[in-house]
């Protein structure tokens, strides 16, 4: 079965003011569906066809590049149209802001070092909230389109939060400030949805 581009779970203007309408358009139609199309193209014939997105992931050194930057690309945007919401923001709650605290010190920190992590991010890629294989939680970046769960990432594990810091998730609106869309998004993440996988990874 080929991959396919998923709807986004609410209207393309529903993260306004925060992120635009014109981005969410580009970002999700054009992008995101450029990825998929190009990761059915390289593995069409292989015996990563009947694999899913995951397996594909955990396993990216077995492929060569167009597997790795489109199996990545799809990956994360999969998870990042669903970690984000209208109505969203605030702070975490629950086993998810207990964990938080004890490695973090605060919810505030978790911020400052997610942000940072972004900020930092040589050229494109993403900032990652992971738990790690003992059931910790770490923030960590990845350049391009690699993420945590790859076997090449160099801090391994399974991504609850990912945020896109590729110049194409905020150029139209922010031009070249990306700390402040790394402000700005901090408005419509949707904890709940962070939380769930939270659960599920642990």
């Amino acid at each position: 079965m080929a991959f396919e581009l998923e709807a986004l779970p609410y209207a393309n203007n529903a993260l306004e003011p925060h992120i635009d309408k014109d981005t969410m358009e580009i970002h999700h139609d054009r992008h995101h569906q450029a990825y998929v199309d190009n990761l059915n193209k390289a593995i069409a014939g292989t015996d990563a066809e009947g694999l899913s997105l995951e397996e594909i992931n955990k396993n990216i050194s077995k492929y060569p590049a167009a597997v790795r930057n489109n199996g990545g690309g799809h990956f994360n945007h999969k998870l990042f149209w669903t970690i984000l919401g209208p109505n969203a923001g605030g702070v975490p709650t629950g086993d998810l802001a207990t964990a938080i605290d004890a490695t973090f010190g605060s919810f505030g920190e978790l911020k400052t070092q997610l942000q940072a992590a972004g900020a930092t991010r040589f050229g494109s890629g993403w900032a990652w909230l992971i738990v790690k294989a003992d059931g910790s939680l770490a923030v960590t970046s990845t350049p391009n389109q690699d993420n945590p769960l790859m076997d090449v990432a160099e801090v391994k594990g399974t991504p609850i939060l990912g945020i896109d810091v590729w110049e194409h998730a905020y150029y139209l609106k922010f031009q070249n400030k990306r700390p402040a869309y790394l402000e700005e998004i901090f408005n419509v993440i949707n904890w709940d949805a962070v939380a769930q996988r939270y659960a599920e990874a642990k």
